[in-house]
This record gives C-alpha cells, sequence and structure tokens, in this order.
C-alpha cells in the first residue's frame, strides 16, 4: 500500500512480516513428503524432465529433491532462507569454485545445509569481492551499481527482497573492508 511517511511504511512493513512469519510457521507450510512429491514433479513438467532426473542427485531437479527432502519437516521459510544462501553462493562465485575442487553437489549441500546467513557467510564472501576489486579495479563498484537497480526493480514489481538487499550488504561491507 501507499504510505505518505518512511514511519507508517514501516510499521506497514512489520505487520506484513508478521503476518508472513505466523503463516509460514503454520503447520501447513512445512516441508512434508506430500509437498516434495508435488514440488518435484511440478518441476519436471515446468522443465520437461523425465522421473530418472528426479533420482539422480547429480541433475538440478535431483539436486532440489536432495533439498528439499533434507530439509523435511522445517517451515518455509527455514527453507527459504537457505534458497538464499545458495542463490548467494552462486552469485559470489563459491559453487563453481567448490565444483572446481571437485566437491559433489551432496558435499556442497550438506555442508551448507545446517548453516544460517550469518556474519561468517558474509564476511567470507565480502573478501571474495575485496580479493576481486583488488585483481580487477572497479569489479566491486559496478556490481554494487548493478546490485542497486536490481534491488529497485524487484522492490518495484513487488518481489522478495532478501537476495538482493543480501548482495547489497555484502557489496557494502567489501567496499568498507578496502575503506572506500
Amino acid at each position: 500500500q501507499f504510505c505518505p511517511t518512511k514511519a507508517e511504511a514501516r510499521r506497514s512493513a512489520a505487520k506484513i512480516a508478521l503476518m508472513n512469519s505466523v503463516f509460514n510457521e503454520h503447520p501447513s507450510r512445512r516441508i512434508t513428503d506430500e509437498f516434495i512429491e508435488k514440488s518435484v514433479s511440478e518441476a519436471l513438467a515446468s522443465f520437461n524432465g523425465n522421473r530418472e532426473e528426479a533420482d539422480n542427485p547429480n541433475t538440478g531437479i535431483g539436486a532440489f529433491r536432495f533439498m528439499l527432502e533434507s530439509n523435511k519437516g522445517k517451515s518455509m521459510l527455514e527453507f527459504q532462507e537457505l534458497m538464499t544462501v545458495f542463490q548467494l553462493l552462486h552469485w559470489n562465485g563459491s559453487l563453481k569454485a567448490m565444483r572446481e575442487r571437485q566437491c559433489s553437489r551432496q558435499e556442497v549441500l550438506a555442508h551448507y545445509s545446517h548453516r544460517a546467513l550469518d556474519d561468517d557467510i558474509r564476511n567470507q564472501m565480502a573478501l571474495d569481492w575485496v580479493n576481486r576489486e583488488q585483481n580487477i579495479p572497479g569489479a566491486l563498484s559496478r556490481e554494487l551499481a548493478a546490485t542497486e537497480r536490481e534491488l529497485d526493480e524487484a522492490r518495484l514489481a513487488g518481489k522478495e527482497l532478501r537476495f538482493h538487499k543480501e548482495k547489497k550488504d555484502i557489496l557494502l561491507l567489501a567496499a568498507g573492508q578496502l575503506g572506500s
């Protein structure tokens, strides 16, 4: 809704966050065997996949199934946070680096499935961006500008903002470490 002041916007956002947290913690929003089967079937249909892909952990849909199964009983909110961690790892290049070190998907998923999005992960990713900036001057400012545009576009489109906000926070942390 339109809010004429920042204070009203904050109150409105707090109300929506409270409603979302209550809704997301409801027992019907837990990951169950039925939910996994339905989600995997929908993913197979969306990507014209076959049943063998869902059972093969080396495919995207198989990894999706593995993640859902390893989070059985958790709330959708908890799963969404985990997915944000993996989005950030992909964006940051960490998943690619792990693949180059011959880490299997299952090893990566097993390691990060139990990690929350915390200051340690943010600091580790910020250090990656500090190194990237030192190797390619200007990379950080270009990525920050692109991230701010993506954040604004997502906000205007009413999309989930967590991934974009976390990216921006990581990049600002890296900029602070560089002293710029």
